[in-house]
């Protein structure tokens, strides 16, 4: 990494340069911390072990997460749910919390990676259970004609998709399932056109530009087929297990007692969501008829700048508030690596379904959940199959 001028440059961006410089290194030999939010040795073990020297755990009172209720939703009867994926982050959640509703979950990967492990959330009776209940089918869901060989004629009730790029990923599972009740899809806010106006809504313009276009062209897909479908369209998610550099970008310094390169001016407004918050929005999804041929934005309910982000991670930590280095990404050459884990603009979203919507023949407002935004049309809709709200 290099300053992208030949002249002379000042003392602080020689001293940006040299910081993002070790930054890349450490990643490039360590790219393992990526998910654990630590900078030294990692590996993958670590990763399924979660945070071990720098965690934020749920509860924390860190302004990155506040306290939050959860939703436990039991379906009227039990399942019998495909999920393509299931072993990286979103899904290792959402896999327990179906297992523990009763429902009957079989897992669709490579096998490339342990179909179970045990997460620190886990005792060790939940895991013993859960570990003898999960099934698995190894396959590659890019060949179709052995998706469709090991798919079709097992009776899936509802299928979750959690990994599909592009829409031929999903066409396939959708022919090889063409049973199933339900198909709940993740998507991403990425889709939304870089807009003046915020935070964006579900109606708002989509990029066709996107790098995430091919959600895009599945969500088109799943809307001209005859199905009940739901797409999720999360923002920025952090938690353990994250593969994503979002958190992991700030606690890799603070643990390391590094200054913290943020872009520009560090006011930059966006969004993060806890991976078991998006995992309860994708419960609150099964068999819910407010649900059906929906489209929901879902993260956090609090905006926080890219500043705020830096100094929140360093609270929960528990280390002193960091030192922030702002710089001008064009002022330097990264290559095709990224200059800052997330996208150097405003960047949030709203549900616009969680504004008004109508549940037998009355109005209800806004539900917003501490640390989470899920709209009201799905746990409203679903109190009546037995959702329940504590604290």
């Amino acid at each position: 990494l290099s300053p992208r001028t030949d002249h002379t440059t000042s003392h602080r961006q020689q001293r940006i340069a040299t910081q993002l410089a070790d930054d890349m290194a450490t990643h490039a030999i360590h790219p393992a911390a990526k998910s654990v939010g630590w900078g030294n040795a990692a590996s993958r073990t670590a990763k399924r072990e979660g945070w071990r020297k720098v965690t934020v755990q749920r509860g924390t009172k860190a302004a990155v997460q506040a306290t939050r209720r959860t939703t436990t939703m039991s379906a009227t009867s039990p399942k019998k749910v495909l999920m393509m994926g299931g072993t990286r982050f979103i899904g290792v959640y959402l896999a327990r919390e179906l297992v523990r509703q009763g429902h009957e979950v079989t897992l669709f990967t490579r096998g490339k990676s342990p179909v179970t492990f045990q997460i620190p959330d886990d005792t060790d009776e939940f895991y013993a259970e859960y570990a003898s209940k999960i099934k698995h089918i190894a396959g590659d869901r890019k060949d179709a004609q052995g998706v469709k060989e090991k798919l079709s004629g097992k009776g899936f009730d509802v299928v979750y998709d959690l990994n599909g790029r592009e829409a031929s990923d999903t066409e396939v599972v959708l022919d090889a399932c063409g049973d199933a009740e339900q198909y709940i899809y993740c998507s991403s806010a990425g889709v939304y056109l870089k807009s003046d106006e915020m935070p964006h809504c579900e109606e708002d313009a989509v990029d066709p530009k996107s790098r995430h276009k091919g959600k895009l062209d599945t969500e088109e897909l799943m809307d001209s087929k005859n199905i009940n479908w739901t797409s999720i369209r999360p923002v920025y998610i952090y938690g353990p297990l994250n593969y994503n550099p979002v958190e992991e970008w700030f606690f890799h310094r603070i643990a390391a007692g590094r200054p913290i390169p943020v872009p520009n001016s560090g006011l930059q407004t966006t969004q993060l969501g806890h991976v078991k918050d998006l995992s309860d929005a994708f419960m609150c999804c099964l068999g819910n008829e407010n649900a059906k041929n929906q489209i929901f934005n879902i993260s956090g309910e609090r905006y926080v700048t890219f500043d705020g982000i830096a100094r929140a991670c360093a609270k929960a930590a528990g280390a002193p508030e960091p030192e922030l280095l702002h710089f001008n990404p064009k002022d330097f050459d990264f290559g095709k690596a990224k200059s800052f884990p997330m996208r150097d603009q405003h960047f949030f979203c709203l549900s616009q379904q969680s504004k008004e919507c109508t549940w037998m023949g009355s109005k209800v407002r806004t539900c917003r959940w501490p640390s989470r935004l899920i709209p009201k049309r799905l746990w409203q809709g679903h109190l009546p199959q037995g959702c329940r709200l504590h604290n």
